[in-house]
């Protein structure tokens, strides 16, 4: 969030997203926003720290970007891509390749303009027809994914707030 405007939720609806699907928009503004500034400046040591052991910065944003395209995948129906299972593999070796943060943050970014075109071009008449998440087939809806995909990026940006608050105060890691 800037400091001289309202959170995105108070900014009125996004063009194009349909009414009941601006929460999950407007949450997924809210994150990309906070990640965004909370992020900024940090060093390769900061975005790769472990304060406690908790997860680094750089595990929470490529991990955004991943699960927020593994979730939205579900909730049109499709199966992960092999691209998708390329991204989840890399996440679980994220700690060892150290991407930057330029790149870190472009895919959140990407992921999130993704996010907001697929919200926006899912009609309200599909909410509540079921969906399947992964192999074992869990039960859910489009509208489940979609705000639970949303809540999970709202979770991990908080995650990288806190953290970047404790590294950039020179916690030990």
């Amino acid at each position: 969030m800037t400091s001289d405007q309202p959170e995105p939720w108070l900014r009125g609806p996004i063009a194009g997203v349909p009414g009941l699907l601006q929460p999950p928009a407007h949450a997924f503004v809210m994150a990309r926003e906070d990640v965004e500034t909370a992020v900024e400046g940090l060093t390769p040591d900061q975005l790769w720290a472990s304060p406690g052991g908790a997860a680094s910065i750089g595990f929470h944003l490529a991990h955004l970007s991943g699960s927020t395209s593994r979730l939205l995948t579900y909730a049109t129906g499709e199966a992960l891509s092999q691209n998708q299972f390329a991204a989840l593999a890399a996440e679980r070796e994220i700690e060892r390749t150290r991407p930057s943060l330029a790149s870190l943050l472009e895919a959140w970014r990407q992921a999130v303009d993704d996010a907001l075109r697929q919200i926006a071009t899912t009609p309200e008449s599909t909410l509540l027809e079921p969906r399947v998440v992964g192999r074992v087939r869990f039960p859910s809806t489009v509208l489940g994914l979609i705000f639970h995909s949303a809540e999970h990026a709202q979770r991990h940006a908080g995650q990288i707030i806190t953290t970047a608050t404790i590294v950039r105060a020179g916690a030990p890691t």
